[in-house]
């Protein structure tokens, strides 16, 4: 083979890995309060301004810095903060370890509100873990493939089947995003914790305290599974199929801690 042309591959080749670790070192990791893969937000999308969003960051890695003295070895505890409102939830062995944890981060600088739905029971085992993660994933792909929702200012995690939805939203942002999350495979409760803002304040061309624009979205009517695509024909069903009716999920919405 020839020596120039072997060289010259190898220098393309080095050059497309030096290429993309410095593209992979420019991509920004978030560390969401112990939630794996549930709360991570685009930075370009995020409502928030870069203040609040370091502000939400440093609260998290407090508390859970906090929570490690408090509980070494025992407890799972995750901790979402979200324009500095905080969430706590997971599990503690007793009512102590609770009143604890929900001191420890209430005490923690610039936390506005604390809301907890700490349980007080064993830790979840690791195919629950899974799953939740599996169901967050589900919920962050519906997110982002449906109009009319602003997919990077929605926070979403999961803990034992339940599904929490944090961010600063319209009314109707806000009742779409809770009917997409309750309709979404395995979601067993919705918990909300949701600041309401303004039509004018979003779509009048800034997002509230970021000066970021904002596109208006396009009102979408849900699709009901109906639907029939041109040119395909139906044929009625002769055998009937009995489906057992899904459960309404419950909307939650938790009071801040006294």
């Amino acid at each position: 083979m020839n020596q120039g042309l072997t060289s010259g591959w190898l220098r393309t080749g080095l050059l497309a890995v030096a290429v993309g670790a410095s593209v992979s070192a420019c991509v920004p990791v978030a560390l969401v309060g112990g939630a794996v893969a549930g709360g991570t937000l685009l930075m370009s999308a995020d409502r928030r301004s870069g203040d609040t969003q370091t502000a939400d960051r440093n609260i998290e890695a407090g508390a859970q810095e906090a929570i490690v003295k408090l509980l070494p070895g025992r407890g799972h505890v995750n901790v979402n903060s979200y324009y500095r409102k905080v969430l706590i939830t997971g599990e503690v062995p007793t009512a102590q370890d609770k009143q604890a944890v929900e001191a420890a981060v209430r005490a923690l600088p610039n936390v506005a509100t604390v809301l907890s739905d700490l349980a007080v029971m064993p830790d979840s085992n690791a195919l629950q873990r899974s799953n939740d993660s599996l169901i967050t994933s589900k919920v962050r792909t519906r997110l982002v493939g449906t109009n009319g929702i602003p997919a990077g200012s929605v926070k979403v995690f999961t803990e034992r089947g339940a599904t929490y939805i944090m961010g600063r939203l319209t009314a109707d942002e806000a009742q779409r995003v809770t009917d997409l999350v309750a309709q979404t495979d395995g979601v067993q409760r919705v918990v909300r914790v949701i600041d309401m803002v303004s039509d004018a304040s979003v779509r009048g061309g800034t997002s509230a305290g970021s000066g970021t624009a904002v596109a208006a979205d396009p009102v979408v009517v849900p699709k009901t599974g109906n639907e029939t695509a041109p040119g395909v024909v139906t044929s009625p069903v002769t055998q009937p199929t009995i489906e057992t009716p899904r459960q309404p999920v419950q909307v939650q919405e938790l009071p801040p801690l006294k």
